[in-house]
């Protein structure tokens, strides 16, 4: 098992914006970003009076953007019909799989609550540009907002918070050249899982913000997917584990 931990804290902070967008390759972003149409529809995977456990498409944002044109995601399609739908968490417009929505502000701030404690668990399915040496291993590297260059993040360690992800390669493909990983985050940090991939030169297929034109051009969406995830139950207590095979 290998551990990453990037450069001496001292120069991490001193990269230009201009320079680690270039260094990442980010494809251009339109201004303003208009996504768009999503036509999958969102599967309920779980339902009780309490909470739903969704499959989220990718290309849907999760709560609806400022702009008018931005409207469609999964908060506004949810409160059509579940009118007291929040959401405990998020995923990015590209990733697809398993989101917990609670239907009350009790419950939502017990699933709030168990994702500040950890006690979420959490596994996703990801396709990384060319092959990993490495058969499993830990990616420990913080991650801060860049502010001068939204949305992208980075790797600070000055002013990042603490971000760990666990990965475990499945499968080595040759169409396309990549690697099949199952990912363990342990934190949950803004992108983590496509920042740190990045940072140890695998960048995940069909990034559009930190892979290179390579990789992204390698696939027609972000082949990131929430497969698998287990938290308590607000009101009962019981466990519950969800599974949502990936469509890759």
């Amino acid at each position: 098992m290998c551990m990453l931990r990037g450069l001496n804290p001292v120069y991490c902070c001193k990269i230009t914006a201009q320079t680690l967008a270039n260094s990442i390759n980010m494809q251009p972003q339109a201004d303003p970003f208009i996504v768009p149409l999503c036509t999958e529809q969102i599967e309920i995977v779980y339902q009780d009076e309490h909470l739903l456990l969704i499959n989220k498409p990718s290309a849907l944002l999760s709560l609806s953007g400022k702009h008018p044109l931005n409207k469609d995601s999964v908060h506004w399609r949810l409160v059509q019909e579940f009118p007291t739908a929040t959401l405990a968490h998020r995923l990015d417009f590209g990733t697809s799989g398993l989101m917990i929505v609670a239907l009350n502000k009790t419950v939502n701030a017990n699933i709030t609550r168990q994702f500040q404690q950890r006690s979420v668990d959490k596994t996703y399915m990801a396709l990384l540009h060319s092959h990993l040496a490495e058969a499993s291993g830990e990616i420990d590297l913080p991650i801060a907002k860049n502010r001068i260059n939204f949305p992208l993040q980075k790797i600070c360690y000055a002013s990042g918070k603490p971000a760990q992800s666990h990965y475990r390669v499945l499968e080595y493909l040759e169409n396309p050249f990549a690697t099949r990983v199952l990912f363990t985050p342990a934190t949950g940090r803004t992108h983590q899982l496509r920042i740190h991939s990045s940072e140890i030169g695998h960048g995940i297929l069909g990034c559009d913000l930190y892979a290179s034109d390579e990789a992204f051009r390698l696939a027609p969406r972000l082949m990131l997917h929430a497969e698998r995830i287990e938290f308590d139950h607000p009101v009962s207590g019981e466990r519950i584990k969800g599974f949502c095979p990936s469509p890759f």
